[in-house]
């Protein structure tokens, strides 16, 4: 072994400890559990509710994208059912129907196009949709550009213009309402950054939830500060190393599986309610993505700073909602949107986290359902027939 990649190894054991102390607290919440239930039933557990879970079963049409850098992006649509009630539109003789209003959605890091399911099954048949899977997630390509020992790093950038190839094979023409969480939501930004025109001509409404537009360095996790900064120090070096060998973290992973699983409940979720089965679908999301992708988007985080591109947005009907717990993207991030577009409607849902679509699934969709209604993409009655969870 070389020593650099000693140095690195090094410093991924220094940072692996100050991890560990840091997780100790996230641990101590479920240690009574995992003295008194047996890993063996834990596992049976986590089996059955994998079988009969429905979470991330919904699917529509699919297709596939191809990105600037030839990466095949994986999306799905859902179309308005033909006896949909649909919004009145004027019809010039001898002209077509106006294209319907599609809302696309964009998720978050380490998750998958399925993290929308509940908005999904609530939405489908009354609106044309678009679900897709960012570079690298979900059934996307791996991404080209970032493959190999010249891999270029992720950036926020990249995955605007993602965004924008999937809104060119998916939804060509028509009004656009887009719909974006967490990491999603600034690909969002980024999209308005390098096509303000595609905004300003074909954009009608946005949700950002759970998003940031900069200054995700300040973020501290809802752990002690001085932690903090000792491990963002050494967190991207770290993460590089790990990433270079990624069948021997996956096997660690996979060990590991119960400290992983409690800590993916405390930074996804804040309810003690959270219904077991949905809990144990955002940790098989989150478990799916490799080391070696975690390590390669993390970076892109701390560079990220889209509040200028907000300015795209001032003019139409925008959705900023967070959940007050959450400590990935915290709520003081979603106020600072809204104060940025002092039109928006701001909605912090009490005793939420990070998934907040997925713990408070209600909440999101009705809000998601009254904008919808607002710009004209599905009618008022239509928007609250559908609004529950599923």
């Amino acid at each position: 072994m070389s020593e650099s990649s000693t140095d690195n190894w090094r410093r991924a054991g220094v940072a692996g400890a100050a991890i560990g102390v840091l997780a100790a607290g996230a641990a101590a919440g479920v240690a009574i559990e995992r003295l008194t239930v047996g890993r063996g039933m834990r596992q049976k557990a986590r089996l059955a509710l994998d079988a009969s879970a429905p979470y991330g079963s919904l699917r529509g049409t699919p297709g596939k994208a191809p990105a600037d850098d030839g990466t095949a992006l994986y999306y799905e649509v859902d179309e308005v059912e033909s006896d949909a009630p649909a919004p009145r539109r004027r019809r010039l003789f001898g002209r077509k129907a106006p294209a319907p209003v599609t809302v696309v959605f964009s998720h978050g890091y380490c998750l998958g196009q399925d993290s929308w399911h509940f908005q999904r099954a609530a939405l489908r048949g009354l609106v044309r949709t678009v679900y897709w899977d960012q570079r690298s997630h979900g059934r996307s390509e791996r991404g080209r550009a970032q493959s190999g020992p010249d891999g270029l790093p992720v950036s926020i950038d990249q995955l605007g213009r993602d965004l924008k190839a999937v809104i060119d094979a998916a939804a060509p023409e028509g009004p656009l309402v887009l719909v974006g969480h967490s990491m999603g939501g600034m690909t969002i930004m980024a999209l308005a950054d390098r096509y303000p025109e595609l905004i300003r001509e074909r954009v009608v409404g946005v949700a950002f939830v759970g998003t940031s537009a900069g200054k995700l360095g300040e973020v501290n996790y809802g752990l002690p500060m001085a932690g903090v900064n000792a491990v963002r120090r050494v967190l991207p070096g770290v993460l590089k190393a790990l990433g270079s060998q990624a069948e021997l973290v996956e096997r660690g992973r996979r060990a590991t599986a119960d400290l992983f699983a409690g800590l993916i409940k405390k930074y996804s979720f804040s309810s003690r309610e959270v219904d077991p089965a949905v809990a144990r679908f955002a940790e098989r999301m989150i478990e799916a993505t490799p080391i070696d992708v975690v390590a390669e988007f993390y970076p892109a985080f701390a560079e990220h700073d889209k509040a200028a591109a907000l300015t795209a947005f001032r003019d139409l009907p925008v959705l900023a909602l967070a959940g007050d717990r959450d400590l990935v993207t915290p709520s003081s991030h979603t106020e600072a949107i809204a104060d940025l577009l002092p039109d928006a409607e701001l909605v912090i849902v009490p005793d939420a986290g990070h998934l907040v679509m997925l713990e408070h699934p209600e909440a999101v969709t009705d809000r998601l359902a009254d904008l919808l209604a607002k710009v004209g993409a599905v009618p008022a009655t239509a928007a609250n027939a559908g609004a529950g969870s599923s």
